[in-house]
C-alpha cells in the first residue's frame, strides 16, 4: 500500500459516521466481553489507556428551577428538602476553585439551576469564569438554555465547554420532561457551537428506559455534527421526592455497555461517570474504565446529590496504576 493510500485510509477512518439506532443496539447486544474488546479497541486507537481526567462540578445556584425534568431534586416542583440560594460569591468559588486544583482536578464545572440565565445572571457567571481561568482550570458550566449572544458572551469570558446534556432518547424525553422539548435542547447546542465553545453533552440511565431507548440517547450524541467533546454518563440517583424515586434499580452490566457504547461511537470523546457513582462498586467502576471511560467526576458532591469519596478515588486509581496529568484536554 503506497504512503497517499495509508493516509486516505486514516482519513476515512477518522471520518464521523452515521450511527442508526439498530446499529448502537447491535452494540448493546453483544456479548459483554466482546464489546468491551471493541471498545477497548477504539479507546487505545485515541486516547492513553492509563490516563484518567478529573472534573469537579460546583453549584454555583441551587434549587428553584422552574423545570420539571422528573430526576432533578432542584426543581420547584418537588418537595425534596432542598433550598433555593443565590448565585455564589467569587471568593466563594475561588476558595472552591483552589481546593479543587489542589485535589489534582483539571476541569472546574459550574451548575446553577435556572431554566436560561438573564443577563443579570450571566454577568455574575462571567465574572466566575474568569476566577476559573485565573486558576490555570479548564472553566465549564451548565446554566439552561442559551441564546445565541449569550453563548457568545461566555466565549468571549473565557468558557472552554458548556453542558446541556440531552438526557435520553428522543422517543422518551417527553416522559421525562414537559417543561422544554428536545429541539430547545438541541438549539442551545447549536449556539454553543457556533460559539466556539466545546459541548460536554450526555445523558442519564436508568429512567425506565428500555436498552433500545439506551441506544437511542447514545445515537442521538453520536450524531451530533460533531459529536460532544465530552460525554458525560449519568446514573440516575432516586432522590426520594422526585417522580423518578421508585425506579427499579439498573443492572450495572447495563451501565457499563452503556458507556461502552459511548466510547465505541464517540472515539475521541472524553467519556465520563457522573452522576450515580457513589451507588457504583469499585468492580462496576473499573469495567467502566475498561469500557472506555477516561473522565471522572471529583469531589464530595455533584451538585446536591453525594458523590464518591475523593481518598477512595485516589486510592483506587493508585491500585489500578492508572495516572492523572494537568491540562488534558
Amino acid at each position: 500500500m503506497s504512503e497517499a493510500t495509508e493516509t486516505d485510509t486514516a482519513t476515512a477512518a477518522d471520518r464521523p459516521q452515521r450511527w442508526h439506532v439498530e446499529d448502537v443496539l447491535a452494540l448493546l447486544n453483544l456479548p459483554l466481553p466482546e464489546l468491551l474488546y471493541r471498545a477497548q479497541t477504539v479507546h487505545r486507537q485515541h486516547h492513553d489507556p492509563t490516563h484518567m481526567e478529573l472534573a469537579t462540578l460546583l453549584s454555583i445556584k441551587t434549587g428553584g428551577c422552574p423545570e420539571d425534568c422528573g430526576y432533578c431534586p432542584q426543581s420547584a416542583h418537588y418537595d425534596t428538602g432542598v433550598k433555593a440560594t443565590k448565585v455564589m460569591s467569587p471568593q466563594e468559588v475561588l476558595e472552591a476553585v483552589r481546593a479543587a486544583k489542589a485535589a489534582g482536578a483539571t476541569r472546574f464545572c459550574m451548575g446553577a439551576a435556572w431554566r436560561a440565565p438573564n443577563d443579570r445572571d450571566l454577568e455574575k457567571v462571567e465574572a466566575l469564569v474568569r476566577v476559573v481561568k485565573d486558576e490555570g482550570l479548564q472553566a465549564c458550566c451548565t446554566l439552561g438554555m442559551l441564546s445565541r449572544e449569550q453563548a457568545q458572551r461566555l466565549k468571549e469570558a473565557g468558557l472552554d465547554y458548556y453542558n446541556h446534556n440531552l438526557d435520553t432518547a428522543p422517543e422518551m424525553y417527553g416522559n421525562i420532561i414537559t417543561t422544554r422539548d428536545y429541539q430547545d435542547r438541541l438549539q442551545t447546542l447549536q449556539h454553543v457551537r457556533d460559539a466556539g465553545i466545546h459541548v460536554c453533552c450526555g445523558g442519564i440511565v436508568g429512567m425506565g428506559e428500555t436498552r433500545t431507548g439506551r441506544a437511542g440517547l447514545i445515537a442521538q450524541l453520536a450524531n451530533l455534527a460533531p459529536y460532544p467533546e465530552s460525554v458525560p454518563i449519568n446514573h440516575l440517583v432516586k432522590v426520594p421526592g422526585t417522580p423518578l424515586a421508585d425506579q427499579p434499580d439498573l443492572d450495572p452490566l447495563e451501565f457499563v455497555r452503556t458507556v461502552a457504547a459511548a466510547r465505541i461511537t464517540m472515539p475521541r470523546a472524553k467519556v465520563r461517570l457522573s452522576a450515580g457513582r457513589r451507588q457504583m462498586d469499585e468492580s462496576t467502576q473499573v469495567l467502566c474504565f475498561l469500557a472506555g471511560a477516561n473522565s471522572i467526576f471529583y469531589g464530595d458532591k455533584l451538585l446536591v446529590t453525594g458523590n464518591a469519596d475523593v481518598q477512595a478515588d485516589q486510592a483506587l486509581l493508585a491500585r489500578l496504576g492508572m495516572h492523572t496529568s494537568m491540562g488534558a484536554a
